[in-house]
């Protein structure tokens, strides 16, 4: 396992996190019980893995309970970084993956940083994230004199922003690492969906932010867990997928694979190692749902990524389209 530095913080996190939101929920066709959900913790630390991120809502706190179970005593071994923004106190009941509530005024904010804190059986978080914020939250100075105020009091390390809850978010995101002092921001980016996250890069590189991807495997079209005869459950997370973008994205991975072939990689080390080749990446964050798939993305974090001109010809790619026609036309 390799090791990046967290943006301006100097923390040093390994290059592939654990994303525990699918230890937190069902949403991935796979329900994970405790058990499990501990297994998979701690292999992932035996790993190398150090940067775990989660939120209050993943399971209403009970995947940051999970993190404490596994990291018991182990506070100065691991970087926790966890999520805030959404009322999951109030009872309000959440609807499939409908958005709850966000709340970001001092006493909310405030109590439900506790309740994490409590959750995860620590003083302190080391990166507190406003999650899926909207412009007027990132517009909002007192959000951001509470978070510095956070950090003075010793509760918190660092903050960030999760751009979400789905692609782009491209305002959102400059604007955070332009005029507030974010440590990190967290999108989606993948081979197949490098927009906006290459307009977040020189930004961040000119900031040092780092930047977490999530997503990083398309949803599962860059793993083959996904294809175009996958039936999505209707309480899998996927499903907001249409059936076009993956019989698209499945055209381009064939385009793709005589370059990776030419690496001696498959295809998920490519769109890993892509991933990898850009410098201003801190942290990727597949969703993992078994100890193989941890294992095997672990692995892929060696140091071997693309050069400049073979991730500059990636990217070209990308700007053709991959070479996939479209309503008959050769992008």
């Amino acid at each position: 396992m390799k090791y990046r530095k967290l943006g301006k913080s100097g923390i040093m996190v390994s290059e592939i996190g654990f994303g525990a939101w699918s230890i937190g929920l069902d949403w991935w066709g796979k329900k994970i019980d405790d058990e499990e959900g501990l297994r998979m913790l701690k292999r992932a630390y035996d790993l190398g893995i150090t940067f775990y991120d989660t939120a209050d809502i993943y399971g209403k706190g009970r995947s940051e309970k999970l993190i404490a179970q596994a990291f018991k005593g182990m506070r100065n071994e691991v970087v926790l970084s966890t999520k805030f923004g959404y009322d999951i106190y109030s009872g309000v009941e959440q609807i499939g993956h409908n958005e709850l509530p966000q709340k970001f005024d001092e006493e909310f904010v405030r109590y439900a940083l506790g309740q994490s804190l409590e959750r995860l059986e620590t003083d302190y978080i080391d990166l507190y994230n406003l999650h899926n914020p909207k412009m007027s939250a990132i517009q909002d100075d007192s959000i951001f004199r509470l978070l510095n105020q956070l950090i003075n009091e010793g509760k918190i390390r660092h903050y960030g922003a999760a751009l979400g809850p789905a692609i782009g978010w491209r305002d959102e995101g400059i604007l955070a690492m332009e005029n507030r002092n974010v440590t990190a921001i967290q999108t989606v980016y993948n081979i197949l969906e490098q927009d906006p996250g290459q307009d977040f890069f020189k930004v961040a590189n000119e900031m040092d932010v780092g930047v977490l991807v999530r997503v990083p495997d398309a949803s599962g079209v860059l793993t083959g867990k996904v294809n175009a005869n996958t039936d999505f459950g209707k309480d899998d997370h996927r499903s907001h997928r249409k059936r076009e973008f993956i019989i698209q994205a499945m055209k381009k991975v064939d385009n793709l694979k005589p370059f990776a072939e030419s690496k001696g990689w498959n295809i998920t080390e490519l769109a890993i190692k892509f991933i990898l080749s850009e410098k201003t990446i801190s942290t990727v964050l597949p969703t993992v749902t078994s100890i193989e798939e941890l294992e095997m993305f672990a692995n892929i974090s060696d140091g071997k990524y693309l050069d400049e001109k073979e991730y500059a010809q990636v990217k070209e790619m990308y700007s053709k389209n991959f070479y996939v026609e479209v309503a008959g036309l050769k992008s």
